[in-house]
């Protein structure tokens, strides 16, 4: 079982290449995603890599990067007891720059049950974190 816990979209004038550098580069995290701490990666970021990941008020996770595709895509995956929640960051190249997307999944038996615990706040925050990361991108 799959269910959505969050979505977001964007267009941008700069490249897929520029999203990408800001998504493996996890002590930029905080800059654009606030209920985010701190984020660590285990060793070079490519698919497989495990990190952790400090929320804000909340306990470390442990997760790994389940796609790492340079100028593409972007997802790590975090285990929970029954269920696996899934932050998917895709760019495509435009004629003007890119199109984002970012969604938020949680998969397996027990998926509906954290999303209910947990999937407020994604619905929230995953919209307002990549207008935060264009506008970062933008400027600089």
């Amino acid at each position: 079982m799959t269910i959505e816990l969050g979505r977001g979209s964007a267009t941008s004038t700069q490249s897929p290449d520029d999203y990408f550098r800001r998504w493996v580069h996890h002590d930029s995290w905080p800059e654009w995603s606030p209920d985010t701490e701190w984020v660590r990666v285990d060793g070079p970021v490519q698919t497989g890599a495990t990190g952790t990941l400090k929320p804000q008020g909340g306990p470390k996770v442990r997760f790994t990067i389940s796609a790492c595709e340079p100028g593409r895509e972007y997802t790590d995956t975090s285990r929970l007891p029954g269920a696996n929640l899934v932050f998917q960051h895709l760019a495509s190249a435009t004629e003007d720059g890119c199109d984002l997307e970012v969604l938020v999944t949680m998969t397996g038996p027990l998926a509906r049950v954290w999303g209910l615990v947990m999937g407020r706040g994604f619905r929230e925050s995953a919209q307002a974190d990549l207008d935060r990361l264009v506008a970062l991108v933008e400027a600089a």
